[in-house]
This record gives C-alpha cells, structure tokens and sequence, in this order.
C-alpha cells in the first residue's frame, strides 16, 4: 500500500519529569483501543509512543494488494486485524505461497525492502478483512537507530518468519505432494469444510493445480474428502491427519 508526502520524525524528548506528565494527558485523550497496538508492539520512550499513535489506521476488504514485485518497501505494516498472504509466481504464472502475516507477525520482504533497499519479489494480498498501520520508511528507520525495544521487536519477528520460510523451503523440496496437501487441507477446514479452489490449494503448497486436482480425486476415492467448485469437504481427518504426519 503506498503512501507518500508523511513522513514523521521523532521530537526531542523533553525532561523526564514533564515527559510522563505530557504522556499521561495524551493517553488520556484517546481511546484505549488507540494505544493498545502501540503498548503491545514494544517499550517505546514517550516520544516514539507519540509519533505512533498519530499514525492512520487503515482498513481494508479482502482482496486488496499491498505490494506488487519490483515495487519499492515505503513503510512498515503492522497488522491489527485480518490477514495477508505474500506470494511468489514463476515465469510460467505458478505461484507459491510464501507466507500469512496475521497479528503480531512481520512481512519478511517489507523488513528486507526497508533495511537493504531490495524491491519487492513478491505480492501481497489481503485475505480477509484487515485493519493495519502503515510506519512510513523514514520514521521506521528512526525507530531502528533510537529505539532499542522496537529493534529488538523487528528483529525477533524476523528471526521467526525466517523460521517459517525455511520449514516451507523443507516441505517443498523434501515433503511428498500427499502430506503437504492432507495438513494444507487441515490447516484450512472450519467445520470440516475448506474453501478453496485447487489454484489456490496448489499456491499453498507448491505445486500445480493439475497435480492437486489428481491428488484430491485420489482421496475422494479412498473416502477422505468431497470435492465440490471451490470446496473440499473433509470426510476422513483421521486418515489426513495420519498423513500428513510424514511432514513432522
């Protein structure tokens, strides 16, 4: 999501003394919701608190792109509600995705973009409804250099999203096509139904949808799932999740 013309900086921080009385009139005249993502996001010093909390929060259906790949990082999201998908597609159009940023979680690319200047690889999609901050770049950075609690905060939620990667980088070249797709199948399943559509399956995974179009008839033959246009119906968790605990 790009913005631009906002680009906030850090104030000087006055006395201790005169600092918690300024920031205790300014909690006062906002809504606790206001302060909440802030105070849970790291120990900030009253200036920081302050620059934060006169960012815009922004909310947005499903569906909406973030970032598309060669677009440059302008800020970094912090995620209040919903979720995103970040997705990498091959020459051929195959696409693969490569994480979910949920709240409290980090979008290893938009890190990367902002620290070392790389564009975008990949895309960015909201899944469900979202509410987000967007951390203009300049303020990001200042953070980073004055902030010892939000550095810490970057860095340990990069640390686990590289966690992350490296398991799916595992599944992908290790897992067989029939485990990815049974824990997929569970991972998604509410109420023992999954909706989605075998492209979509396959870009969870890594594969084609060809291939889970076959894997699925197989496991509706074995009585494990039912297929319908963009559903699967789990019939068998048992047999699945017997499955796909050959990734573990």
């Amino acid at each position: 999501m790009r913005r631009s013309g906002f680009t906030p900086t850090l104030p000087e921080r006055p006395p201790r003394s005169r600092a918690a009385f300024l920031l205790a009139r300014f909690r006062d005249a906002l809504h606790p919701a206001a302060m909440s993502w802030i105070t849970s996001l790291a120990a900030l010093s009253p200036a920081a608190e302050r620059v934060l909390a006169a960012l815009p929060r922004h909310n947005l259906p499903p569906g909406s792109p973030l970032f598309h790949a060669g677009d440059t990082a302008v800020g970094f999201v912090v995620l209040l509600s919903g979720r995103i998908e970040v997705f990498l597609t091959g020459p051929s159009g195959r696409e693969i995705l490569l994480y979910a940023v949920e709240p409290g979680q980090s979008c290893i690319q938009s890190t990367l973009g902002l620290m070392a200047g790389e564009p975008y690889s990949g895309e960015a999609v909201t899944t469900a409804a979202s509410e987000l901050v967007l951390i203009p770049r300049a303020t990001f950075l200042r953070l980073m250099e004055d902030e010892p609690g939000f550095r810490s905060f970057v860095m340990q939620a990069f640390a686990r999203r590289m966690a992350d990667v490296t398991r799916l980088l595992e599944r992908v070249a290790f897992g067989r096509i029939e485990a990815r797709l049974a824990q997929a199948l569970l991972e998604l399943e509410n109420g023992g139904l999954v909706q989605a559509t075998q492209a979509e399956l396959a870009a969870r995974i890594g594969s084609a949808r060809e291939v889970i179009s076959r894997r699925l008839d197989g496991f509706a033959r074995a009585g494990w799932v039912e297929t319908d246009r963009g559903a699967v119906r789990l019939r068998d968790r048992g047999a699945l999740r017997q499955l796909a605990a050959a990734l573990m």
